[in-house]
This record gives structure tokens, C-alpha cells and sequence, in this order.
């Protein structure tokens, strides 16, 4: 580091760091983070007593930290009581605030400010919004829960047509004439720190100080990027030591850079203006959102813009984030499920089983699947798998004091417009959705809280291209000039071959879809996604004939498409729940009739998607077809089958499946290639199992066929807990 020397004038700086671990992340994972990135932080801060940020931790992470380094916590509090350290709130369990309705907002908010008092001293006046999603009534919600401010990303300033030299300081805003005061994360030095020199770093300040001092520089970002994303520890802290050589820069440089929290810099410096910020977040995210071909188009055209220097840069936005209830149906469902969770606990009653289904509720709230981006986000299966736990432990909670009435039930669980089934009972929620093949897309065991077909359909995505043209290549990672990249340039696989992998289905991954292969349809081409479907079934709206108590029967009068050319054909299935608690039912009866005057030749099946959470060889999870017990992420095929089960043994569930007739049984994983921040990589989402049968109809017969599904819970779990 070159020496310091004088400013022309002065400017402050702001750094905030934000400390995140979802909901359902592996202790392992946490612990691995703590050690190289939350820890050396505060080890640094405590170093240099002439350097003052603000620090962000979300519930989950304090949980964990509280649990197992309790003593961080201590010292963390210390450097908050010395004036050195501002600690933020927010969302306790870091949900994107605009995805929730307002009373829950408000409760996380709120909740999240008790335990940042309780645990460092002081109230938090500031809020970190998750992955900075903005929606223009989040002052009423932000003023609500008692916080004066937040940090939005430059993007947003830009939005509001705030011009570059002025983005320098906060500026006002309100809803409802409830007022709140936003900072701008400033773009130069979110990409600088820490991956760029740190001269670079202290030039970029220096160059937009003025004589009045009168400037306010924010960074706030990821702490993880300190020392936890690929290739930053060694930099950050080992033999690059860029954080503490960037701190004894800024303590070098305090005659003209001061370093400043955010209340600091408010409690004697006015903000800028007024402003009214339109819905966004930082940059990236609104590209994420696009459809993948759109994202590919804007990520060109934007890279086109910025080096021909054009000035309509600063104007070019992608897709609004709720644009990820539209990209992925599963996220769609997730966050519906989550609504009508919350509308179920909020009419209970006060008392300790509100409260015990409240954290529920906000801990299924938590962002982190509800949206994709460079991270795993959606795809990372264990991590749904715990979201939907809290969510059905939630609504299971709410139930039992609602008294809600049990059996079946047409209604919009998805909020397209069309009816959907929904059936429940004391063990197990099943949703039917009609307009797409009659396919259960959700399955609830409410004992167990695992939610049985959570399983991700495999679909394109923009990054694709980059890992086939870097496979193809042999490329790897590309380093900056000061020997780092960020995670957003960085190209790595964690096995060879991955794009080799890349398969994509045509239809939604739920349960009981109606197949009608070709009669020489095989096993492998199947599990590839190879030779359309004959039918119009697997896709195709059904209607509800009879709506029972406990069960539905719906039809639809499709077409077959084969040799013989396209044929009509009748399909009825009867979906029906039953049995107790601990143990639900789920039958599923199927009949084809011909009413064409050809025969049908077809081979005809029901398919099932199922998660056991089977991932990496998982040997909790298992499939045991034909007496041989395998595993739940492999793939085989077997004939004569009128029987077989899987289940996972940590999880405490078990399905026993009879079949009638006797099915050839195939499986397969479903297995989506996507992107995170360790690079690409192959994830289990699910088992597919095909039942079916080689059918021959002659003109005007009919054939039927059932499965019956029954469920154990071995380990369930207490209703009120």
C-alpha cells in the first residue's frame, strides 16, 4: 500500500455487512462460513478501534451463533456499546418483505428488533431489506415496526432518476405520509471491495470528495464475499490480507476519510432530497427474473450499452422480483401455500399455540426459495424441504385450534383464475391442480411436516449457455488483477461433464400424471425426457365430475396420437384421501375408455414425483421395489410390480405403494443442473416413478387400473410443537 497522502477535500464512508444463513442450511455449512468470514471480521474491527461500520445479522444465523459461539456474541456487543459497531434489524428470518402480507411484515420486523435488543443493547433503527427488494409501500410497514431507515442498491436511485454524482447521501421517501430514509449502496465501491487494490479502494473515494465534506459513500453488501466465497479467504485474510490492509488505509487516510454507521452520518447530516423509488433490487436480481431467453437478450444488451459507454445504461432494468412467482411454478406455489398459512394463524386465537405456529410461519417465510439467482436458491432441495416444514407445521397449528373443516374442497390455492382441489384431514393436505392434468402438486404429511411432492421440474436457465460454452472450451475461472474474482465472473463446475447432463421437461413435475407412451417406449429414454407423449393428458385440463368428502373424480376428453392418427379418449381418475394421523391414505383409481372406432395401442402409466431428500446417495433414503431395497436417487426398472415402498429413515416417513394390476415400475432421479456459489452443480430434486401397462383397447372397451398409497410416520412429530 502506497502511502497516504492529502485530499483535496473530505468524504465519509459507510460500510455495512450483511451476515446471512437460511432456514434449513446444514450446520456444517454455517460453522465453515463463521470460521472464514463472520469471525475474522470482528477480529479485524477489534484490530483497528479507528474503523466504524454497521453489521447485519439475520435470525437464523444469531440462532446458530447464540447456540454454538456464544462468546462472538459478547464481543460483538462490546464494539456496539464502544460507538464502533451499528447492528441493523430487518426481517427476523429475512423474508422479502414485499412477498408478506402486512401484519406480517410488521411482526418480523418487530420480532427481529426485540431480539437485536435483547442481544446487543441496543435498538435497531436501521432495517437490511432481503437481497434489497423495494416495493413503494414499505415505509408504512418499515415506520410501522419503528425503524427510520434502510439501504437500497444504486439501481434504485437511478430508477428515480437520481443522476450519478448526486447518488453521494440519503434521501427521503414515504408512503401514506409514514416516512423512512434510504441510503444508496454505491455501485464503485460494491464492486471494489474487497476485489479490486485497496489504493484503487481509497482513489475512488478520493476522487468524489468535496471541499465540504458533505458526502456520504455506502457499501453495503454480503459478508460473506470476506473470506466465505471461492477463492476470497486467502485474499481477504490469509496471505493477500486485504481487509486489514484496507483498514489500515482508512486509518491512515482519517484527516479527510472518515468512516461512519448510517445513524451516525443521520444524527448530524440532513438528508439529501425527497425521492420516490419504484419497485426493483440491485441489478442482477432484475435480470435473474427474465424468462432465460430475455435474460440472455438483456444481459447482451446491456453489456452492448455499457461498453459503447451509452448513456441509456443507467435506464436499463430487467423484470420486477415478483416476476419469479411467474419463472418458476414451484415458487409460485410455495409462496401461495405461505399466504394461506398466514391467513389460518392469524385468525387463531392468543395464546402459546399461536405463537409456536407465528414462528412457524415466519421461518417458512424465509427468501432464500422463493427466488433464483447466482445462488442455489429454489433448487437447493433440503433447504424447500425445511421451508415447507414450517409452513405445514404452521397451517397443521392453525388448524387444530380453527377446528377448519376436513374433506375436499374446490378453490384457487394458486391464484391463476381456475379452481384447484384441495383435500385434507387430520393427516395430510393434497392439491389438485385441474388445469393441468389433475396433478398433485402438493402432498402434505402433516405428522412428518415433510411435504411429499416438492419436487423441482428441470427447465432451462440463461447460465446454461456458460457452462455448455465453458465445457466446450475446457475454461475455468478467471481471475482480476489483484488475484480474485467475484462469484459473479467466476465459471466453475464440481464435476466434469455437467452440460452433457442438461434435460428438460415438458410439463410440470406433480403426481398422478396420465401417460401414454408408445408401446416400445424403454426406460432410459423416458428417464431423459426423449419421444413426446402420445397423449394430451399429462398436461391437459381436466373437469371435476363428483365432489365427495374425501375425495374427486375428474375426467377429461382428450386425443391419443399414434400410427393409427389421433384417436379420442376418455380418462377418469379418482383421487381419494383416508386413514389416520399417522398413517393417510392416498388412492388414486384410473380408467381409459375408447370410444373411437380404431383400437388403442399404448403403453399407459401414472406418474409420480417424489422427494425423500435421497440426494448424494442419502442412506436414509430409499426405494425398495421387488424386495430390493436401493437407493432413492438411482435409477432401475422392474416388471410384474404389485407392490413397493420408499421412504426416508432420518425424516421418519415411510409410503408403502400397491398396484393393480400388476405395473412395470421404472424410476429415475430428477436431477437439475444449476448454478450456486461454489459453481455448477448436479441436485436431486426427486424420484420419477412411472406405473403402467401395456394396453390394447379395441373400439368402445374400457380399462382401469389403482394405486394405493399408505403412508407411516414413524416419527411423527406433536401437533403443538
Amino acid at each position: 500500500m502506497t502511502p497516504a497522502r492529502p485530499s483535496a477535500g473530505r468524504i465519509s464512508l459507510a460500510l455495512t455487512l450483511h451476515n446471512h444463513q437460511p432456514v434449513g442450511n446444514f450446520g456444517w455449512v454455517i460453522e465453515e462460513t463463521f470460521e472464514r468470514a463472520y469471525l475474522p471480521m470482528v477480529e479485524a474491527i477489534e484490530r483497528h478501534p479507528g474503523v466504524r461500520l454497521a453489521l447485519h445479522y439475520t435470525g437464523p444465523l444469531l440462532e446458530w451463533i447464540a447456540a454454538e459461539r456464544p462468546d462472538f456474541l459478547a464481543r460483538v456487543r462490546a464494539l456496539v456499546e464502544a460507538g464502533r459497531v451499528e447492528v441493523l434489524g430487518g426481517g427476523l428470518y429475512e423474508p422479502v418483505l414485499a412477498a408478506l402480507p402486512e401484519r406480517d411484515r410488521v411482526g418480523q420486523l418487530e420480532r427481529m428488533a426485540d431480539v437485536v435488543e435483547a442481544t446487543f443493547g441496543r435498538r435497531p433503527s436501521g432495517a437490511w431489506l432481503a437481497e434489497r427488494v423495494w416495493e413503494p409501500d414499505l415505509p408504512t410497514s418499515l415506520a410501522a415496526a419503528g425503524y427510520s431507515w434502510t439501504i437500497l442498491d444504486d439501481s434504485h436511485f437511478r430508477a428515480a432518476a437520481i443522476a450519478e454524482d448526486a447518488i453521494w447521501g440519503p434521501y427521503t421517501t414515504e408512503d401514506q405520509g409514514r416516512m423512512v430514509t434510504v441510503f444508496g449502496t454505491e455501485q464503485g465501491l460494491r464492486y471494489l471491495i474487497p476485489f479490486q487494490g485497496v489504493d484503487e479502494v481509497i482513489d475512488h473515494l478520493r476522487n468524489h470528495a468535496t471541499p465540504a465534506g458533505d458526502r456520504l459513500g455506502t457499501m453495503g453488501d454480503d459478508g460473506e464475499k470476506f473470506g466465505a466465497w471461492p477463492t476470497t479467504w486467502e485474499h481477504c485474510w490469509g496471505r493477500g490480507r486485504w481487509l486489514d490492509r484496507f483498514f489500515e488505509a482508512l486509518e491512515a487516510n482519517a484527516d479527510w476519510l472518515t468512516t461512519v454507521t448510517p445513524s451516525g452520518w443521520l444524527a448530524s447530516n440532513p438528508p439529501i432530497g425527497r425521492i420516490y423509488v419504484p419497485t426493483g433490487s440491485y441489478a442482477e436480481m432484475g435480470e435473474w427474473a427474465l424468462p432465460p431467453a430475455e435474460s440472455q437478450a438483456f444481459a447482451a444488451a446491456l453489456e452492448r450499452a455499457r461498453e459503447a459507454g451509452a448513456p441509456e445504461v443507467r435506464w436499463l432494468r430487467g423484470a420486477f422480483w415478483r416476476n419469479f412467482q411467474v419463472k418458476y411454478r414451484e415458487v409460485n406455489d410455495l409462496h401461495k401455500q405461505m399466504l394461506r398459512a398466514s391467513s389460518k394463524v392469524a385468525a387463531m386465537p392468543a395464546g402459546a399455540a399461536r405463537e409456536a405456529a407465528l414462528d412457524h410461519l415466519y421461518r417458512g417465510q424465509s427468501n432464500d426459495c422463493y427466488w433464483h439467482g447466482l445462488f442455489g436458491g429454489i433448487y437447493i432441495a433440503h433447504m424447500r424441504a425445511a421451508t415447507f416444514e414450517h409452513l405445514i407445521a404452521a397451517e397443521d397449528l392453525a388448524d387444530e385450534a380453527l377446528g377448519s373443516p376436513n374433506g375436499a374442497e374446490l378453490t384457487d390455492t394458486d391464484m391463476d383464475g381456475l379452481d384447484d382441489v384441495l383435500l385434507s384431514n387430520a393427516g395430510e393436505v393434497v392439491v389438485i391442480d385441474l388445469d393441468e392434468g389433475a396433478g398433485i402438486g402438493s402432498w402434505d404429511v402433516r405428522a412428518a411436516r415433510h411435504a411429499l411432492a416438492a419436487v423441482l421440474r428441470r427447465r432451462p436457465e440463461a447460465y446454461h449457455e456458460r457452462l455448455r460454452e465453458a465445457e466446450a472450451a475446457s475454461a475455468g475461472s478467471t481471475a482480476s488483477k489483484d488475484g480474485v474474482s467475484s462469484i459473479h465472473e467466476l465459471v466453475r463446475v464440481k464435476e466434469p461433464g455437467l452440460a452433457t447432463r442438461l434435460a428438460y421437461d415438458a410439463y410440470e413435475r406433480r403426481g398422478a400424471l396420465v401417460r401414454f407412451l408408445a408401446p416400445d417406449a424403454a426406460a432410459a429414454t423416458w428417464a431423459s425426457g426423449g419421444r413426446p407423449d402420445l397423449g394430451d393428458f399429462v398436461d391437459g385440463p381436466f373437469v371435476v365430475e363428483r365432489l365427495g368428502e374425501a375425495s374427486v373424480t375428474v375426467a377429461r376428453d382428450g386425443i391419443v396420437t399414434s400410427g393409427r392418427g389421433r384417436q379420442p379418449v376418455r380418462v377418469t381418475k379418482e383421487i381419494e384421501i383416508g386413514g389416520r394421523r399417522d398413517t393417510p391414505t392416498l388412492r388414486v383409481r384410473l380408467a381409459v375408455e375408447n370410444p373411437s372406432e380404431a383400437t388403442l395401442t399404448a403403453r399407459i402409466g401414472l406418474e409420480w414425483g417424489i422427494t425423500m431428500l435421497g440426494g448424494g446417495a442419502n442412506p436414509a433414503a430409499w426405494l425398495e421395489v421387488a424386495g430390493v431395497r436401493g437407493r432413492h436417487d438411482a435409477a432401475g426398472e422392474a416388471s410384474s410390480v404389485d407392490r413397493l415402498a420408499q421412504g426416508n429413515d432420518y425424516v421418519g416417513v415411510e409410503v408403502e405403494s400397491a398396484v393393480s394390476p400388476t405395473a412395470d415400475a421404472w424410476w429415475a432421479p430428477i436431477e437439475t443442473i444449476s448454478n450456486s456459489e461454489d459453481g455448477f452443480e448436479r441436485t436431486y430434486q426427486g424420484l420419477a416413478l412411472l406405473l403402467s401397462w401395456p394396453v390394447t383397447l379395441r373400439p368402445g372397451e374400457s380399462w382401469s387400473a389403482m394405486v394405493d398409497h399408505a403412508v407411516r410416520v414413524i416419527t411423527p412429530v406433536r401437533a403443538e410443537g
